[in-house]
């Protein structure tokens, strides 16, 4: 069933600024009675609701959660590219102020904040007969929206512009700009904790798709962590696993189809919906004077196969997609069932030996994994149960900006941090890779004298890979290189964490080097045949890391630049 949140926006815009250069005509003094304003509008609850409900709209923006997101997901240890598209600009690090992306998620980020300050503002004032407790729950919602808005803003652009009220004057758009720690102080903790404290645990049917209180505590303990206060990191996440409300749904693939929606996993989710609005681009989301918008998500045709109504303008690393062919699938796990490779694998990549149907076709049917392209992107995609992605870049698929899984794995990094408890962060690692169907860090120490092996080095490359003990240190390692990237891939968290953990050279250098490795042996991975195992690369390697390996520089990098537009408009930025 899709969401109940049908978005609604309101038009015309309640603000608007005009100057006129004459006044000597009165009829342009007079008022229509028939137009909404700020006066008019936020008078009933129906209202307030219907405000609410275009700050739930705003996440809908493809570079909130759709197909823009690309442009992040190229920057990190898992997504790759070719020099042809557009995001090419993010994977070698060579963008600017001025760069589409840079620009645009600015601006959709601010106006999910505008709507939710409407929202909260007006609700201040408001006499209007709410029903019990309905008033604080509209307040929670907008609360919680603005702090995902600004937690996007903060670890985007390593801060932001803060705006609490709606602007009355080009005055008040001119503020100075603040640090991710005062962003953190002002916004995100005070609006997580009003939001955690007055959101119910649970909706009923009808209003699936708001936010909740394992939302709240989820995104208010990632800030915690981020800020490496693990302790009350911890502390939350174990709450949110605590409270019963959530479990992993037995295939992981169930968190990427439109028929598992709003799932057990799922904590924060948005809707998208392809059959609304037929003929409408995916790209417009929002309904304009001139228009309808989709609802719907590009993200599926920017992951998609050529050969198949998509792009592929993503692509998987070769490191990922060495991640999970050798990740090996565990025999004694009934879910396996003779397979080759494992569920998380066949979720979220192609490779020419993949194991399920590709858009409902063999694979390989149509061509493609040449060129130095070993795998495609399957999840976030309509592989499943649609012959070719949609002309109009539409797909229904929502996104899920925190699940379960994600939630333990932040757990049992907190934890590592906070006391250093392997054996818990072991357990809750544990739960996803027995959900993937792989062997468990604890079957493999079990068998090898208490000692585990460090997935994430490279077979092909090196041709094998050490084991170590258990050690807060070691187990953090294969949170960082193992378990998050191959767990989380394509959701959209994979740049931040790197950023956080400050190991981005790093990696981009060993993912260089292993690259240089595959370029200088050509011969033998029979590259101008068929390949080898487990890549099957041919024709040529694709450098991914070439450039941004030698570009990147972590003052530069890590966020990006305030936008050109905001530096010429905002006289407070250096203030």
């Amino acid at each position: 069933m899709k969401n109940k949140m049908k978005k609604y926006i309101i038009l015309p815009v309640l603000s608007v600024f005009m100057l006129v250069g004459c006044n000597e005509d009165s009829f342009l003094d007079q008022t229509n009675p028939n137009t909404i304003t700020t006066e008019t509008f936020w008078n009933t609850p129906e209202q307030f609701q219907t405000g609410l409900t275009t700050v739930y709209g705003a996440l809908q923006f493809q570079n909130i959660s759709g197909g823009g997101l690309v442009n992040e997901m190229i920057m990190g240890d898992i997504g790759g590219t070719e020099s042809w598209y557009r995001p090419f600009t993010f994977r070698n690090l060579t963008y600017n102020d001025g760069t589409y992306y840079v620009t645009d998620k600015w601006n959709e980020l601010y106006v999910g904040i505008f709507r939710a300050n409407q929202v909260i503002e007006n609700l201040e004032t408001s006499d209007a007969d709410f029903a019990d407790g309905e008033k604080e729950s509209i307040e929670a919602q907008a609360k919680f929206l603005r702090a995902f808005y600004y937690f996007q803003l903060a670890y985007t652009y390593g801060g932001a512009v803060i705006h609490t009220k709606v602007a009355e004057s080009k005055e008040d758009f001119s503020k100075p700009f603040s640090s991710i720690e005062e962003v953190r102080e002002t916004i995100l903790v005070p609006d997580l904790e009003f939001a955690a404290s007055h959101l119910p645990q649970v909706w009923s049917s009808e209003s699936l798709g708001r936010v909740t209180e394992g939302a709240a505590k989820s995104l208010l303990g990632k800030v915690y962590l981020y800020n490496k206060n693990y302790s009350e990191a911890a502390t939350l996440f174990k709450d949110v696993i605590d409270s019963g409300i959530y479990s992993l749904v037995p295939d992981i693939m169930d968190n990427f189809t439109t028929e598992n929606e709003y799932n057990s996993e799922s904590i924060f989710e948005v809707a998208y919906n392809s059959d609304a609005n037929p003929g409408a681009n995916g790209d417009v989301v929002d309904d304009t004077v001139n228009g309808t918008g989709a609802e719907a998500t590009t993200i599926a045709n920017a992951f998609g196969q050529l050969n198949f109504g998509g792009y592929n303008t993503l692509l998987p690393t070769y490191y990922l997609h060495e991640l999970l062919t050798s990740d090996e699938v565990d025999p004694s796990n009934p879910i396996n069932a003779g397979k080759i490779h494992s569920q998380r694998l066949s979720a979220t990549i192609a490779p020419i030996n993949g194991e399920t149907d590709y858009y409902l076709l063999p694979i390989g049917e149509r061509g493609g994994w040449a060129y130095g392209q070993s795998a495609y992107i399957k999840k976030q995609t309509n592989w499943y149960h649609w012959k070719q992605e949609d002309g109009n870049s539409r797909s229904g698929i929502n996104f899920r900006h925190i699940r379960l899984a994600d939630v333990y794995l932040m757990y049992a990094e907190a934890v590592l941090e906070s006391s250093g408890n392997v054996s818990e962060a072991v357990k809750y690692i544990d739960m996803v890779r027995s959900r993937a169907g792989v062997i468990t860090l604890q079957k493999y120490m079990d068998a090898n004298g208490g000692q585990f092996p460090q997935l994430h080095v490279s077979l092909q490359v090196h041709g094998s890979r050490p084991f170590v003990s258990p050690t807060p240190a070691t187990v953090l390692t294969h949170i960082q290189r193992v378990e998050r990237p191959v767990e989380l891939a394509f959701e959209g968290q994979r740049w931040k964490d790197l950023v956080r953990w400050g190991i981005v050279k790093e990696v981009f250098d060993d993912l260089r080097s292993e690259e240089v490795w595959r370029e200088n042996n050509k011969d033998i991975l029979n590259i101008t045949g068929d390949g080898i195992a487990p890549l099957f690369i041919k024709e040529r390697v694709r450098p991914d890391f070439n450039l941004s390996s030698v570009n990147y520089l972590s003052s530069a990098h890590d966020y990006f630049p305030i936008p050109v537009q905001e530096q010429q408009t905002n006289d407070q930025l250096n203030n």
